[in-house]
């Protein structure tokens, strides 16, 4: 199995790719992949919804370019495929802004000057130099909004894939290359592991949910013991074992189950709260989920999930957490659910986020969500540190991640 198969989308470096239509974002796309990946014609706006296509880019690693619509799209439909586009910009790695020898005004300024706020490295691509050159004075503007600049010829540039990649090289961020740590400072090799995993109506049939997947792997590359158990069968495993595990980390719903049976000495979290390292801000989620004390009757809760699923009879998000929100704190509150890459504009009218571990998404997106909180002072926290706050393990689930540090 290749590495890119191994990736899971929400680990890769999101590559954005934006400009007018009819620029040749789709050339582009197409060259940079040796695909036909996007559909290509002198048409404007040809490209109505985004396209995805992963990809090995050494010595970057997995990536995904995402082709986008026309920023410049009209009409209502357009109005539509423009906010789309827009939300695509939330979790984009890299934005790569493709212009022709017209050169950029309003749109693609305002865009750039987006992207440089929340430190997004931009490579700007001039493209259509076979029928124009750019002037001059076009050029210099380019440069001061973007960190790289391409002069090329989508349609028949043969090297295009290669500029592209020397690009994205000098502008992605080195820690986006490192291969990301779920389990840093957490164990060492030759520790033992144990993951209590519930095989409950949630969980995929036959398989794992990802985030157990990822930390399996992670402990087998970190030559580390992977115990998988249950709930129902962990205390036959630990009795089992010869040493105590080096940590236990269970699904945050067996929060209370778990910690009954795990001794204190033994460090014990959960896979949401792993992940709230992972790909958001820890603290920020620490210190957000004690808002809940400040709750009144009346106020608004939103909660967050990256994936989309079917609800449940005891969904997570849309039955346990309101459930346990409204028992810790006693109060009349409204709860609103919004999945996948929503994420509401008025964020104002409400006094907590909840958000999902985020195994769905990348990084980029959570702490574009974060950011948005902080600048409207709205708190934010995660699932499995809600969970534990309101279950009374609150201090012991945190305690393994704060006691470390990087």
């Amino acid at each position: 199995m290749s590495k890119i198969e191994q990736t899971p989308k929400s680990m890769r470096i999101h590559i954005g790719i934006f400009g007018k239509r009819n620029v040749g974002k789709s050339s582009l796309v197409n060259k940079i992949t040796h695909q036909d990946t996007s559909i290509v014609s002198d048409v404007a706006g040809t490209t109505t919804d985004s396209v995805e296509k992963a990809m090995e880019m050494l010595p970057l690693g997995s990536v995904v370019f995402i082709d986008t619509a026309g920023i410049d799209d009209v009409g209502i439909l357009g109005g539509k495929r423009v906010e789309k586009t827009e939300k695509i910009t939330q979790r984009c790695d890299v934005a790569i802004i493709v212009s022709d020898y017209n050169g950029w005004d309003e749109l693609e300024t305002e865009l750039a000057n987006g992207f440089k706020q929340n430190k997004i490295p931009v490579v700007a691509v001039i493209n259509k130099t076979d029928e124009k050159k750019i002037s001059k004075e076009k050029l210099i503007q380019i440069q001061e909004m973007s960190d790289y600049q391409i002069e090329c010829s989508a349609k028949n540039d043969d090297d295009i894939s290669s500029k592209i990649r020397e690009a994205l090289i000098k502008s992605v961020p080195r820690e986006l290359i490192e291969e990301p740590q779920i389990l840093k400072n957490l164990v060492n090799e030759e520790d033992i592991a144990v993951l209590v995993t519930p095989i409950d109506k949630e969980a995929p049939k036959g398989r794992l949910i990802l985030p157990q997947v990822n930390v399996i792997r992670e402990l087998l590359d970190k030559k580390c013991v992977a115990v998988v158990t249950t709930e129902k069968t962990l205390k036959i495993t630990l009795e089992a074992l010869k040493n105590p595990p080096k940590l236990v980390i269970t699904d945050s719903q067996a929060f209370n189950e778990v910690s009954e049976i795990v001794p204190q000495n033994i460090p014990l979290t959960s896979f949401s709260i792993i992940f709230a390292r992972l790909k958001g801000d820890f603290q920020t989620f620490v210190d957000g989920v004690r808002a809940i004390e400040a709750l009144k009757d009346g106020d608004k809760v939103l909660i967050c999930e990256s994936c989309t699923h079917h609800p449940i009879d005891d969904d997570i998000g849309r039955v346990k957490i309101p459930a346990l929100i409204r028992k810790k704190t006693g109060k009349k509150l409204t709860f609103e659910h919004v999945s996948s890459h929503e994420f509401p504009k008025d964020i104002e009218k409400y006094s907590l986020i909840v958000h999902c571990g985020g195994c769905m998404t990348n990084r980029r997106e959570i702490l574009y969500r974060i950011s948005k909180s902080r600048e409207k002072n709205i708190p934010i926290t995660n699932y499995g540190i809600l969970i534990s706050y309101c279950t009374g393990i609150f201090e012991r689930a945190i305690k393994p991640l704060t006691e470390i540090s990087g």
